[in-house]
């Protein structure tokens, strides 16, 4: 009996396999293809993504392979600077295409024992009381605990439980795709730059190797929206827009996409989950699409741990659909927003500049911002402090940094007292006793995930508190 089977090895899968692997679960990918793909879907992590891979101790790998970017443009395209005070350590942007995250994600699951099967589709399942039956294309049969569907927008394993996809279909087509141009590199900057002024869907930009990114608008260009795109649909796309073709030839990816947004009515079906794309979809504006699985796999991984050890408190596994399913219709809200502002129709243009004049105002741009960038999240854990369900910054104590010692996703209790004990949950909190100018408070109980469950310095509340996300003393 394995504990857990993800299906689906991208970010989102390789993720929570990480993080099911550091408590040590016994977790086998199931991913439909071969070989990973090629070609690059996203392009880099914002902030809270980038925070995540700081409280596992992954940044580094991340950073000597990306470049950083300010902070700023991100909504609608509407470029302002950075707004002041955003609450992290780390306020920029990482570019990175997904190939090289999906790599080092894959490689950090692999460390830690994950076990990945390539080429493994999986076509049925069936689920009791004790565990998930998955059946294999190949008429394979294996059985699991508890089964994760991150298997994409097209989710095998929310078909197969049935589970309800409502949202808007899709009304604005972009073309989406790896080619190569003859066109001079000073050509393609010049007429990218004049054409973005009026048509924010419009882009030409290098990925390496002389391939570049091409996203040009495409409504009416096919009835089927579901048939793969054309190079020569490419091309008179671009002579629209632009009056040049670039002279794009030898594509490695075509794809057509719409701005459809869908949210699954529910995360769990029994011993059945889903997370990332499979879970929701949303138009690409702000890059939030991978981030956004990577935080639904942090969120998820130590609570399906918990429950395969056997010490989650009720409702703990639950905590996951009530959680993340509101972050993901926010996320569906300001993407659907995004497109409607990159319209070039008047009154869409028109409420476009009002934002824009909105977004000289600190606290309206900062709002915005965190938005994209999910560090805005707070989890409903009922009134208290501020700090209260949010997740809490990198802060530099006296003796290290925070996220330094969250490196193996257990609970923290960080104390500045020196007066509190979590004793009776050493085996799943750490207590650290440091102090920092940075936290204007005596103690915090951090969850794995870096989110804030408890603050304060009363011992009694601090009992009351432990065991609603760690479970029973055990000593």
């Amino acid at each position: 009996m394995i504990d857990v089977i993800v299906a689906g090895g991208g970010p989102t899968g390789l993720m929570l396999a990480a993080e099911l692997r550091l408590h040590g679960v016994h977790v086998v990918v199931l991913e439909r293809d071969a070989e990973p793909p090629p070609f690059v879907r996203s392009l880099g992590l914002h902030v809270r993504s980038i925070e995540v891979m700081a409280q596992r101790g992954l940044l580094d790998r991340f950073l000597a392979l990306g470049q950083q970017h300010p902070l700023g443009g991100f909504f609608a395209g509407i470029h302002k600077p950075a707004p002041d005070r955003l609450d992290t350590a780390h306020p920029y942007v990482l570019g990175i295409p997904q190939t090289t995250t999906d790599r080092l994600l894959a490689e950090r699951a692999v460390e830690l024992g994950t076990e990945i099967r390539r080429g493994c589709e999986l076509v049925g399942l069936s689920q009791d009381e004790h565990g998930v039956t998955v059946e294999l294309a190949d008429g394979t049969h294996l059985r699991s605990r508890l089964l994760v569907g991150c298997d994409g927008g097209r989710s095998t394993v929310r078909k197969l439980l049935g589970v309800g996809f409502p949202g808007e279909p899709s009304r604005v087509d972009t073309l989406l795709g790896e080619m190569e141009v003859t066109a001079p590199p000073e050509t393609v900057t010049a007429v990218v730059t004049e054409v973005r002024k009026t048509q924010k869907r419009f882009g030409l930009g290098p990925v390496g190797e002389g391939v570049f990114r091409v996203v040009v608008p495409a409504e009416g260009v096919a009835d089927d929206r579901s048939a793969p795109p054309t190079l020569e649909e490419f091309k008179r796309q671009l002579r629209v827009f632009a009056d040049t073709d670039f002279g794009v030839h030898s594509p490695r990816w075509l794809s057509r996409f719409g701005d459809a947004t869908r949210l699954a009515e529910r995360y769990r079906d029994g011993r059945v989950l889903l997370a990332g794309d499979a879970a929701h979809i949303h138009p690409p504006v702000g890059g939030q699409g991978l981030n956004l699985g990577i935080q639904d796999a942090f969120n998820l991984g130590w609570k399906l741990a918990a429950t395969v050890a056997g010490w989650a408190p009720e409702g703990l596994l639950d905590s996951y659909h009530a959680e993340r399913h509101p972050v993901a219709a926010d996320v569906l809200v300001n993407t659907r927003a995004q497109m409607e502002l990159m319209s070039d129709e008047p009154g869409p243009q028109a409420v476009r500049r009002l934002l824009s004049e909105l977004m000289d105002f600190d606290d309206v741009s900062r709002y915005l911002t965190e938005k994209i960038i999910a560090t805005g999240v707070r989890y409903d854990f009922g009134e208290g402090h501020e700090l209260l369900g949010r997740r809490l910054r990198d802060v530099r104590l006296k003796q290290s940094r925070l996220y330094e010692l969250m490196h193996q996703g257990r609970g923290l209790l960080l104390d500045q007292t020196g007066r509190l004990s979590a004793a009776g949950w050493s085996d799943r909190v750490d207590h650290v006793v440091d102090v920092s100018e940075e936290l204007d408070v005596p103690a915090v109980l951090l969850r794995p995930d870096g989110h804030v469950a408890w603050v304060g310095d009363d011992q009694r509340e601090l009992l009351i508190h432990l065991p609603t996300w760690f479970g029973a003393a055990t000593d």
